[in-house]
């Protein structure tokens, strides 16, 4: 029961096809740091240097993936996926140039991994947020962990196989496998008919979607705990990433094939991790079941800090890895949850910016201190470090993912409008009045506190709450934005949970006052006729894509 509903999602063509794709370019990527890590030991003795390959794989995920998010909610998702593994591709076709020509020392090989990392950077939001139209909604969980698994069963065999490659053929082939690897995975984009549903408005400036996202991220707490989470693993659990090839070389007397079998482990511990995470995510709250998996995994990291058998570090790798999807799993699916559909690519950009970006800085800490103290008690420390995580529960909760209906309100409505407009027109002020119970104040403003957040996250600047002096039932909020359009974008961004904050802010106010709205134009100088000749702009109004009459709202916005 549990093996069926994990593979529930794999019924649906689309996905089907692009996940299957999708183990080949994994497997490319996979062979690829084997090969680039396994030479860099070749190419240097330092421990930072070869520490240094996991951080350029991982560093542009967590620089790319931010305007990639922004991109991809823009923009056609699939024509973007195709596009980053295009760049990935040809990236990885110039190293293998490079590599037979010799010219592929220590800082170039760095430098194309970080090129290749960036390709995938940009194509990986763009997958990842498209996945809910690939299935159905109660599949989303287990087709999120497929999406990782699809990574994973690659790395179960993948390292294991790209140590052999590289022993057999050496490094310069194995750079041109993963170039001829992306491929597939483009061919089954490309075939992928996906539903375009044009936008109705004109898309963002990739600066604004940007900053867009990054308010959200800041005024959606459970973004941000989201975030704080999967950097702080990431750190913690940078040590095993970074410092597998030295675990093999020197803790385990090994070559590339004892670090291809280690990495397998975890790929292996990893796909029998991802069957178990929708059961999880039934049976366990998130917090409580991230604070089990990651106990499990710091005792199996010490174990493989002070193991001189492969077996065991083997058997050790196969739990920290399954423990590692289940997290890694729960937090990107609770991201999903998190944030509603037009924000979704930038959301999940963040969650990879700050989980990569944690391996990459973790890996460079953790390399640098095992040039220090050694390898095995820098691994004993990283597994400690980890078993501070529940911690974090107390700071950044989990709890109340999934809690709020993100879905969309279709906003239907007209503003009453008489001045001529454009999109640039602005900046424009809203004004709400609120007549509340003088007993009900206290409990009405800390209920606009949160209409606050959802103003703000939402795209509106500047908001305050005042009260009048002269009477002291009447509330007025007021916020701002840009210009016109963002206006109206602010609308098409409204949700259920929004209406329903509404609602509960509506109950406070007196019975037969209702709410009264104003829409100002600031700086109206160019809504003047200075003399009575000049034509009448109001026939130039511009209605961004669709007839005013959809914008007409019922609730007083």
């Amino acid at each position: 029961m549990v093996k069926l509903r994990a593979l529930a999602p794999l019924e649906e063509p689309n996905f089907r096809r692009i996940w299957s794709a999708s183990l080949l370019s994994n497997l490319g990527q996979l062979v690829l740091g084997v090969a680039a890590a396994w030479q860099m030991t070749k190419l240097t003795n330092s421990p930072e240097m070869v520490a240094l390959v996991q951080s350029a794989l991982m560093l542009p995920l967590m620089l790319v993936a931010v305007p990639a998010g922004a991109i991809a909610d823009m923009f056609d998702r699939r024509k973007i996926a195709i596009s980053g593994l295009i760049f990935s591709c040809l990236s990885a076709g110039l190293l293998t140039l490079l590599s037979a020509l010799g010219l592929a020392g220590p800082w170039i090989l760095l430098a194309f991994c970080f090129l290749i990392g960036a390709g995938v950077a940009l194509y990986s939001p763009s997958w990842q947020a498209s996945i809910p139209e690939q299935v159905l909604p109660e599949h989303l969980p287990a087709a999120v962990a497929l999406g990782s698994v699809s990574y994973n069963i690659a790395r179960s065999f993948g390292p294991a196989l790209g140590g052999l490659l590289v022993v057999a053929l050496g490094a310069t082939a194995v750079f041109g496998i993963t170039a001829f690897l992306y491929l597939p995975l483009m061919l089954a984009f490309a075939v992928w008919n996906r539903r375009h549903v044009p936008p109705r408005l004109p898309p963002e400036r990739i600066d604004r979607a940007i900053i867009s996202g990054i308010r959200y991220a800041v005024y959606a707490a459970p973004v941000r705990a989201v975030m704080i989470r999967a950097a702080a693993y990431g750190i913690a659990y940078g040590a095993i990433a970074a410092l597998t090839p030295l675990i093999a070389r020197d803790l385990l007397d090994g070559n590339a094939g004892t670090f291809g079998i280690l990495l397998g482990a975890g790929g292996i511990g990893a796909v029998c991790g991802a069957l178990f995470v929708s059961e999880i995510r039934e049976r366990m709250s998130m917090d409580r079941a991230m604070a089990l998996c990651v106990m499990v995994a710091s005792i199996a990291i010490v174990t493989v800090a002070f193991s001189r058998s492969l077996p065991l570090s083997f058997i050790a790798l196969v739990v920290a890895g399954a423990a590692n999807m289940i997290v890694i799993s729960l937090l990107n699916v609770a991201m999903q949850f998190s944030v509603p559909r037009w924000v979704t690519a930038r959301a999940l950009a963040w969650f990879t910016s700050s989980l990569t970006g944690g391996i990459a800085f973790g890996a460079w800490m953790w390399g640098r201190l095992a040039g220090e103290i050694g390898i095995s008690h820098t691994v004993a420390i990283s597994g400690g470090v980890l078993l501070l995580m529940p911690v974090l529960a107390l700071v950044s909760p989990l709890r109340d993912i999934g809690r709020d209906n993100l879905t969309s309100v279709d906003m239907r409505g007209d503003p009453d409008i008489e001045l001529a407009l454009s999109g640039r027109s602005g900046p424009i002020r809203i004004e709400i009045d609120y007549h509340v119970d003088p007993d009900l104040a206290r409990s009405f403003y800390d209920v606009m506190r949160k209409m606050q957040r959802a103003r703000l996250r939402n795209g509106g600047y500047g908001w305050t709450i005042s009260r009048d002096l002269g009477d002291r039932t009447l509330w007025t909020e007021h916020y701002e934005f840009p210009t016109w359009q963002d206006y109206l974008r602010n609308r098409e961004r409204f949700t259920e949970a929004d209406r329903a904050l509404q609602k509960e802010v509506d109950t406070f106010c007196t019975p037969m006052e209702g709410n009264r709205v104003r829409r100002r134009l600031q700086r109206p100088f160019g809504s003047v006729r200075w003399k009575a000749d000049t034509p009448d702009p109001s026939t130039d109004i511009i209605d961004m894509v669709l007839p005013w009459n959809l914008f007409r709202r019922r609730d007083g916005q």
